[in-house]
């Protein structure tokens, strides 16, 4: 019998550009392997829209694997159990997989390579899906970075991101009997109201990674920098779910993009590529920050507990129009703005005075691209309490960042349709209409939109205030 290798698939979910697929397939015959282990997730098992992501995105890898000539084996329970059941069953010999960085992962892997490599397998692990792996960017003094800027520079400074390989060809070695699950007996699609509306704006797979990444390479590239702001333009590239289940891997977008517009052009793109793996350098170096602040004087920053503002929060109906259109967004699509997170963000922290860690648990739930580092660097930055973090004392002011931002109100007529009828100049703060341009547009503030939770300048004051209590202390 020949060569037998297990690929353990995980945030790696596709053929093209899979350096442990790759290697397994230079080996012989090759057998990749899914394994859902929601009990190992520990705090952080996946929210519902990650779960309906996932489904999805297992089947599509299964169709693509198919085409390779090989199976999808879909097991549950402990990963070191089923893999040495799965290794067993197939006589397997070694056992390959990308690499993660969230420090549940690490531990995970550490154990199971130890386990195994005793018992005589050959265990191989590559790098995963991030530019620069987290121990390969350090300061002089050998140590992680903890300003963007430099860290950005560091990353530049070094050779340039490997060309990403082609799909393994001529895989299909032996036929290997190895009992599966099928992916509907893993139950991961949710039973939400929001099922449909996140069906309506995603397909999951690889085919459609390659599909939006070639829409972005069309049009909205070349002036990134400008519109990327703008959540009322299509001026992203609304990658980010399909690189967090690595349905594209990133470094086959830093070449498609550099290849299609040159690095000056597409710089202010890749910047935020870097964005995503300062999050990973972040994680991997102090893996304390899932939970407590970066900045250890936050820890003992006076937060409230109010569960009826966070509620109107979460459903989109704080009376600020640009607030709520991002959290109405976020609930219909499992996605939001950029820029709408950063202004719900700061909403909920220094408006709210409520703990950045609430916000992070609903977006953990409610995004397809919830991503356990770049969560947590998001609102860390926002809640000004983590590394490289916007001052606490920047406090935006929603109706100001809607104006500046969504001028015409387009984005927020799009979500709150019940104030479309207001002119541009009340959209974003409709508690400041004339009692006529109310009127004459059929809304009755209070009833058909709720007023403002909150004074917004006076909130900002609180916040100002509870920032000297913890300077002081």
């Amino acid at each position: 019998m020949g060569k037998v290798s297990i690929v353990w698939m995980r945030q790696d979910l596709r053929v093209e550009d899979h350096p442990a697929l790759n290697a397994a397939a230079q080996r012989g015959s090759v057998l990749p392997v899914y394994i859902w282990s929601p009990q190992e997730e520990g705090h952080c098992p996946l929210g519902g829209a990650s779960r309906w992501w996932l489904h999805h995105s297992l089947k599509r890898l299964e169709n693509d694997l198919r085409s390779l000539g090989l199976p999808l084996i879909i097991r549950k329970g402990k990963s070191l159990e089923c893999l040495k059941e799965v290794i067993k069953e197939a006589k397997a010999d070694a056992l390959f997989w990308s690499r993660q960085y969230e420090p549940y992962a690490i531990k995970r892997e550490i154990q199971i390579k130890a386990e195994l490599t005793k018992e005589g397998v050959l265990v191989k692990s590559f790098p995963g899906n991030i530019l620069y792996e987290p121990w390969t960017i350090q300061n002089k003094q050998g140590k992680p970075f903890q300003v963007f800027t430099f860290f950005w520079k560091n990353c530049l400074a070094k050779e340039k991101p490997l060309d990403p390989l082609p799909a393994p060809m001529g895989v299909k070695g032996q036929v290997i009997e190895v009992d599966s699950l099928d992916i509907e007996d893993l139950n991961l699609l949710p039973r939400t109201p929001w099922d449909e509306g996140i069906a309506h704006t995603w397909k999951p797979g690889s085919a459609y990674a390659k599909e939006f990444l070639a829409y972005f390479l069309e049009g909205s590239v070349r002036d990134y920098h400008e519109r990327r702001d703008r959540p009322d333009l299509p001026g992203t590239s609304r990658l980010s779910p399909y690189l967090h289940f690595g349905e594209i891997s990133v470094r086959t977008v830093w070449h498609e993009v550099v290849d299609r517009v040159g690095f000056q052009v597409a710089e202010p793109y890749l910047r935020q590529l870097g964005w995503r793996d300062f999050a990973y350098h972040l994680l991997y170096h102090f893996p304390h920050t899932l939970q407590e602040p970066m900045r250890p004087e936050f820890a003992s920053f006076p937060w409230k507990e109010n569960k009826k503002f966070l509620k109107a929060w979460q459903k989109g109906v704080t009376g600020y129009p640009f607030v709520d259109a991002g959290m109405r967004q976020l609930w219909m699509t499992g996605w939001m703005h950029n820029r709408a997170r950063l202004v719900v963000g700061s909403f909920l922290v220094k408006d709210l005075l409520l703990p950045w860690q609430k916000g992070a648990a609903w977006f953990w739930d409610m995004l397809v691209d919830a991503d356990l580092a770049n969560n947590t660097l998001g609102w860390q930055w926002v809640a000004g309490c983590g590394a490289d973090a916007a001052p606490y004392f920047r406090i935006f002011n929603p109706a100001t960042q809607g104006k500046k931002f969504d001028p015409e109100g387009n984005y927020v007529r799009k979500w709150i349709p019940e104030i479309a009828n207001l002119p541009d100049q009340w959209i974003h703060q409709p508690w400041e209409a004339p009692p006529e341009v109310l009127h004459k547009a059929g809304i009755k503030l209070g009833e058909d939109y709720p007023y403002p939770i909150v004074n917004h300048e006076e909130a900002r004051l609180k916040a100002l205030e509870a920032f000297e209590e913890i300077k002081t202390s």
